[in-house]
């Protein structure tokens, strides 16, 4: 007889490798509308650091930018994790990119797939939406009271099962390699890789978590367009800086500091005809 997979606190926990992180307290929910305003409440009652917030389905899940996550019953992980790191609040968009490292790593430890990181927090595979990151901060004075980090992954969600509008740019895990995984591991992976690089955060050796999204993201060198709040940006991506800030230097060469925004790649134009032998 199969078990079911659900995300029970218990099955969570069980082999967990963790410190910290879903040790004290997890907060389980069959539906919630959203995992991140929960996580949120319970940190601003005093939840300690490490406390995760996870359900089954979300009628109203959150992503970047005001936009909803598809978040059907049973066939992904929506979860929220608390966070209470003594750090000034300028450094705290350092974990925009631990948390993309984390869940990237988390992806390629079940499957071999070619996961790409989408800056700042998008996980991708083959150019399609896999996992998404909301990171969302509570200042008191000036001071973090606390961070919530909330993702959402398709684990297990069938590729017609997607909705119409997002099916091209859009993927599971399932759909890519036409296997069923366990929802449970998946979200063990991932606590245990956050709490790795959360430690080195704490530690304040950001450059290891830098390097590694790096690695992930092969961004530098490339030309994109970046919608920001109020312009559109043009470049080419030359680094990101110890802030987890994006380095973009535009055609005319000046450098912009980019803190957030939607990066679309600018493909190159075509070669004119006959001029493929020239380099």
């Amino acid at each position: 007889m199969s078990t079911p997979d659900l995300l029970l606190p218990a099955e969570i926990r069980d082999g967990l490798k963790t410190f910290t992180v879903g040790q004290e307290r997890i907060d389980y929910c069959a539906v919630i509308d959203s995992t991140n305003v929960r996580a949120r409440m319970i940190a601003d009652e005093g939840a300690p650091e490490g406390t995760i917030v996870v359900a089954e389905a979300q009628l109203k899940g959150k992503g970047r930018r005001g936009r909803s996550w598809f978040s059907p019953a049973g066939q992904g992980i929506y979860v929220s994790v608390i966070l209470r790191p003594q750090v000034p609040p300028a450094e705290a968009t350092q974990l925009v990119l631990m948390a993309a490292v984390a869940a990237a790593e988390a992806l390629l430890s079940h499957a071999d797939l070619p996961v790409s990181v989408k800056w700042p927090n998008d996980i991708l595979v083959g150019g399609k939406k896999i996992a998404g990151i909301l990171t969302e901060m509570r200042l008191d004075g000036d001071r973090i009271d606390h961070v919530v980090i909330g993702m959402g992954v398709n684990v297990n969600t069938p590729a017609e099962s997607l909705p119409p509008e997002i099916r091209a740019i859009a993927t599971s895990l399932s759909a890519e390699t036409g296997r069923t995984f366990s929802r449970a591991g998946l979200l063990r992976t991932y606590l245990e890789k956050l709490e790795g690089w959360y430690t080195l955060f704490r530690e304040r050796r950001f450059e290891p978590i830098r390097g590694r999204w790096l690695e992930i993201a092969r961004i530098i060198g490339k030309s994109v367009k970046i919608a920001g709040v109020d312009r559109i940006y043009e470049g080419e991506v030359v680094d990101i800086d110890p802030n987890g800030f994006l380095i973009l230097k535009s055609p005319g060469g000046a450098l912009q500091r980019i803190l957030a925004g939607d990066v679309s790649l600018v493909e190159a134009p075509p070669l004119p005809a006959g001029s493929e032998g020239f380099r």
